[in-house]
Formats: C-alpha cells, structure tokens, sequence
C-alpha cells in the first residue's frame, strides 16, 4: 500500500459514513409513482434492523470506492459507494453521477455510458483535512435527499434538498390530475429559478418541448416535436444566460412527415 496511514483513516471514515444510511430512511424511495413535490408525502421510517446488511443502500448492493486528489493541505478525499451491477439511468434529470474507472474520480454528465464506468449509489462524504465539507446520499446516479456544505470551519454553507436527482421546489403538472402517471410538464426550479432541464409531453406520452434553463434564462438548443415523435423544429437560445443582444431564431423545421421545410443560413450562435 502506498498510504498505509490514509488507508486507515479512510476505513475510519467509511464507518461513519455507514450511519448515513439510518439518517436518510426518511427519503427512501424504491420505485417512485410520480415527481410530484408539492402533493407527494414523504415515506415513513423504517424500522431499525437489528443487524443492517453491510453496504446495501435502497435495497441495493454496492462497493466501497474513494478518490484522492491534491497534495499537502489541499488533499481532499471522496468517500462513497458504487453499484455492483451496471446499470443505465432511466430519468430525465440533467446531472447524472458515476465513478469514472479510467479517471478514477467522480464525473457529473448528462449522456452516461455505462462503458466509461458505474453509477455511485449510497452515502457520499468530502473530506479535507479530516474535516468534512460535503455529504449527501446518491440513488443510482442521482442526488438523493440532504445535501450539505460546510466550510473548513465546519459552518454550514449550504444545505439542497433532492427528489431522484431533481430540486425538491421543481413543479409538476399532469394530464390525469387524479391518478398522477402521464406528466405534462416538469419545471426544473432551484433556489426560487428554473434551473436545469424542461419538459413538455403530448398527452399520448411522447415528448413536445425540451430545453436547459440556466439562471431563468434559456440557453442552447430547445427542441420541438410532433405527437406521432417526428422533429418539428429547433430554436437556438444564447449558449450563456444574459445575453441581451442575442434574438432566438429557427435554426431548422420539418412537416409532420419529417420533411425538412427550413434551414436557417445564420452561423452566430
């Protein structure tokens, strides 16, 4: 072993990061009905077991993992757990988490390829200088539940509150307002602005709008569809918010047959 001292500190850290799991049953979720933040109860406690299953987290096998980085003062380590079995995220979320094998650290990506590495799932602590400056819980791949940021002086900075990867203040509607399975639209908010990615659904299921919002502004490309999922068209936004001189325009639109009827000649984006 390289760091026999750092090992020993790691194995330390993992055995409180462990309790995290008993702190954050409040947010267990096995297989959500909905993303409803504003009607949906959170589930109650289970009971303690007498002997917890070393490494399940959800119901979930996983594997211990740390990452390293920096030097002297600014050593900083991750200590988290990944899925045993590889597995694709099925959501919408925009910010997806998995341990990279070749880069050996945690990357966030929107587009995972399970090829490049397995998604983190379980409690997750940040420490430097034996202090601890983030923790929080993963659910396969998305920020789960409590999520909090201290300073080197242990002062809370921040504290973010997530539903399977989404911002507990995103807003919902639905086509069946009664029985909540067939979204209409999913408004990503975070601290009071829409922030992260929109959508808007036929009422047969199929996508209409999507698009990112960054600081309440809309950014890059949004893309429209038809019902039957052919493209329908593709509006450019400013790829950053607050750029007052840039007017959105059509960069391209097709028929309901998928027949390209525009193309626009503008190279400025």
């Amino acid at each position: 072993m390289k760091y026999p001292a750092t090992i020993a500190l790691i194995g330390a850290a993992f055995t409180a990061l462990a309790q995290v799991e008993e702190t954050d049953k409040l947010f267990t979720i096995d297989t959500p009905a909905s993303l409803d933040f504003i009607h949906e109860q959170e589930p109650l406690p289970a009971p303690k077991k007498k002997k917890p299953r070393k490494n399940v987290f959800y119901g979930v096998k996983t594997r211990k993992g740390f990452v390293r980085k920096g030097v002297g003062e600014r050593v900083t380590y991750e200590l988290f757990h990944y899925l045993k079995v590889p597995e694709t995220p099925k959501t919408l979320v925009r910010d997806i988490y998995y341990y990279d094998f070749a880069r050996r650290e945690i990357v966030r990506t929107s587009r995972f390829d399970p090829k490049r590495g397995v998604l983190v799932h379980g409690p997750y602590q940040k420490i430097q200088q034996g202090v601890l400056i983030e923790s929080g819980i993963f659910y396969k791949g998305l920020k789960h539940g409590r999520w909090m940021r201290y300073s080197r002086d242990s002062v809370l900075l921040d504290k973010e509150k997530y539903f399977m990867g989404w911002p507990k203040e995103s807003l919902i509607s639905y086509w069946d307002p009664a029985e909540r399975k067939k979204p209409k639209e999913i408004i990503p908010i975070e601290y009071g602005q829409r922030e992260g990615n929109y959508y808007l659904f036929h009422e047969n299921g199929r996508t209409a709008v999507t698009g990112e919002y960054k600081w309440n502004e809309k950014i890059g490309d949004w893309y429209e569809y038809y019902p039957n999922g052919n493209r329908k068209r593709v509006i450019a936004y400013p790829k950053e918010p607050f750029q007052k001189n840039f007017r959105p325009y059509i960069k391209t639109e097709w028929n309901e047959r998928g027949q390209e009827i525009y193309r626009s000649n503008r190279t400025n984006s």
